[in-house]
């Protein structure tokens, strides 16, 4: 019998947790020619989610709990949980019911037809209208500054064959991209639209320097032309530099009495330079804070305790 895997990061949802695994379970139920198991990692949660989290193991076997021993963060942790599932097929959603565990009976249909991954793309979400249309903006301009055809308004949410998971594990990375290694295999993608819910219990772990740090691991790992686009610039405005003071020159040898030079176009230049060099070093950061990562090697997390693992 076909082991299928699902797993959940969570860190502090202790009002969605039962929810969620009874809504995962009525899915399996629709499947029984397969073999589930269920991974929920903790991130060291500080409301009652250890406590929920040990009672639903001890009530199912099939339930397998990972607490780590701190945050280990929204992309090192939920990552981690993966490469803990062992099935013939993967199926990863977020814990805070905003990837619907309905879309499970989507999934394993077109992993039986072939595909290798199959992936939830959000088409719409009830979440703030500005929020979302920043993520559309965000999802276009990296897709077109990739060197491979990333996937758009995709957050992990899907089903992954064993194939895709064992390369993740060969792969490596202590602060991996997840969307974008996807994309990097080339396999083809069975792509599933849906609807992002509203969440309706709890509170978002997502703030602006979260939603930063992915934003800029896209595009820190699959794209070098912010670098270049650095390079150019400064070409560009080395030349109309050298123009402009050209001119200047020339307008004071051809009409100096008449001809004031002013202060103005110094101070603006002075200001313009300046931001334009500290917006590249910015970036250049960003790129060697990628490679200073990759090179340290830290581990994804560090397990206190594991639960129902045989």
């Amino acid at each position: 019998m076909k082991k299928i895997s699902v797993v959940s990061g969570c860190y502090n949802e202790e009002s969605n947790l039962e929810e969620l695994v009874r809504r995962v379970f009525a899915q399996a139920a629709k499947f029984p020619a397969y073999e589930w198991e269920y991974i929920l990692i903790d991130n060291c949660s500080t409301d009652r989610s250890p406590e929920i989290l040990r009672a639903l193991a001890a009530h199912d076997p099939r339930i397998k709990v990972i607490f780590n021993t701190r945050n280990f963060g929204h992309i090192r942790s939920p990552y981690y949980g993966m490469l803990q599932a062992y099935g013939d097929a993967l199926i990863y959603l977020a814990s805070d019911l905003q990837d619907p565990p309905e879309y499970i009976e989507q999934f394993v249909p077109q992993w039986e037809a072939g595909f290798k991954v199959v992936a939830a793309i959000k088409s719409e979400s009830e979440e703030s209208a500005l929020f979302f249309a920043a993520r559309r903006v965000y999802y276009q301009v990296i897709a077109r500054l990739a060197d491979v055809d990333l996937l758009k308004n995709f957050t992990g949410f899907g089903l992954y064959d064993r194939v895709i998971v064992d390369y993740l594990r060969k792969l490596d990375d202590p602060y991996p991209y997840h969307r974008g290694i996807i994309s990097e295999l080339g396999y083809p993608i069975a792509k599933i639209p849906f609807v992002q819910p509203l969440r309706k219990r709890g509170f978002s772990k997502n703030n602006f320097y979260t939603l930063y740090d992915i934003a800029m691991l896209g595009f820190t790992n699959h794209t070098k032309i912010p670098l270049r686009l650095a390079t150019m610039l400064g070409f560009a405005t080395a030349f109309v530099s050298f123009a402009v003071g050209l001119t200047y020159l020339l307008m004071k040898l051809f009409y100096w009495h008449d001809f004031a030079m002013g202060q103005a176009p110094v101070v603006v230049g002075l200001f313009f330079l300046g931001s334009v060099q500290l917006l590249f070093i910015g970036i250049l950061g960003e790129y060697i804070g990628a490679i200073h990562t990759k090179v340290t090697k830290r581990p994804l997390v560090v397990e206190r305790e594991r639960i129902n693992f045989s």
